[in-house]
């Protein structure tokens, strides 16, 4: 075992200084003869914590508080302590750069760091500013941090109700942090505080009616794999009912799994082959091999619609009989698009040309706007533009 070094206290203290100055350990160590890190890192903990009195300690002695090594009288033993929180001081400004250009926020943060341990007076002196200018800085750091909190506030409020209290506090933040450094945590609070938490209810699936006799089933070729290295590699398409005016419409969609971008959507009242086939009409060029995977649906398993896919050279695929998840994607778009509009607005009855048009609105917003977390938090038009 090596012989143990005792080193006086005013090495120990002259270590802090240089340490809070910045200047790196290995040139600590090497100046000032010290051995290992490891005294120097104790010595550091020990500065932190208060616990000054223990560098007047022998090797091996642990000292507690009040029982160190000992002072002449009581005006030794402050003077003692006084030189340590003077040294402290002194380190603050090295390290801070208090000094001719005093720092408000700094000097806040001092004083609110040793009030406890020497009088703010006492503490000033040493900044050498006027006791009364800390109060007032204090008081102007906290109206400050009042006033930045409530900007904070309001721009989650604008987020919310621009996104129409569509959004939970993980995309409001991630919204947020485009333009500002913001904690999800503070998103979280806010919006319950004020109540601007989604609003979005999930709606409840209606069981569809079969129409018509299935011309042929085609395999589930998709297989629920809804990940697509390219745009238009694998579409879905689905029919869902729009049961809020006077009579019932239809939305088909075709959606990219690439993005979850809508590509393709009619609005009708007759729920047949034609309507279907408009829909399919709206698609661009697809390259080779693209595959459409649709339910069994009589509009989708019909002579005519399987006619008009082999002639465009798409690859048929269709989810299992009675079992919606293999369709998940386009499923949830759906129930979204009417979570988000009609029953968050609890729209349950308005006419034909309002329903259309909040539809067509809602997916140029889902389109354009709407961001997804598994997009990184993009849209999708911006996430295949910027894969382009």
């Amino acid at each position: 075992m090596g012989t143990r070094v005792s080193y006086p206290a005013e090495i120990k203290i002259k270590a802090i200084e240089m340490r809070l100055a910045g200047i790196p350990v290995k040139e600590v160590l090497s100046q000032l003869n010290i051995r290992s890190y490891t005294q120097l890192k104790r010595w550091m903990r020990w500065y932190k914590n208060g616990e000054m009195y223990r560098f007047e300690q022998p090797v091996g002695k642990q000292y507690s508080y009040g029982k160190g090594p000992g002072f002449k009288d009581e005006m030794s033993k402050l003077k003692a302590e006084n030189r340590y929180l003077t040294q402290q001081i002194e380190g603050l400004k090295k390290v801070q750069g208090i000094g001719e250009e005093v720092v408000p926020e700094i000097v806040v943060n001092v004083v609110e760091e040793l009030k406890d341990k020497m009088p703010v007076y006492q503490i000033c002196q040493h900044l050498d500013i006027p006791r009364s200018t800390y109060y007032r800085w204090r008081k102007q750091e906290q109206s400050e941090r009042t006033k930045k909190k409530k900007w904070m506030e309001q721009q989650i409020g604008e987020q919310c109700q621009k996104h129409k209290f569509r959004y939970g506090y993980r995309k409001i933040t991630a919204l947020l942090n485009r333009t500002m450094k913001i904690n999800h945590k503070f998103v979280q609070r806010v919006m319950q505080k004020y109540g601007w938490q989604c609003r979005v209810k999930r709606k409840k699936r209606k069981k569809r009616k079969q129409t018509g006799q299935p011309y042929q089933v085609a395999e589930n070729v998709l297989n629920r794999e809804f990940q697509a290295d390219r745009p238009l590699q694998k579409l879905v398409t689905d029919i869902t009912y729009l049961p809020f005016g006077p009579k019932q419409l239809y939305l088909s969609s075709i959606q990219d799994l690439f993005n979850g971008e809508i590509i393709a959507y009619s609005i009708g009242d007759h729920q047949n082959v034609e309507f279907v086939l408009d829909t399919l009409s709206q698609l661009p060029f697809l390259p080779k091999g693209c595959t459409l995977h649709s339910d069994q649906g009589s509009v989708y398993t019909s002579h005519l619609y399987q006619q008009k896919i082999k002639e465009r050279g798409i690859t048929m695929s269709m989810s299992r009989k009675g079992t919606p998840a293999d369709n998940a994607s386009i499923e949830s778009f759906h129930s979204s698009l009417k979570s988000e509009t009609f029953y968050l607005d609890e729209l349950t009855y308005t006419t034909t040309t309002i329903v259309e048009q909040i539809v067509e609105n809602y997916i140029t917003y889902y389109n354009n706007a709407r961001i997804q977390t598994k997009l990184n938090n993009q849209s999708p038009v911006q996430y295949r533009q910027l894969a382009v």
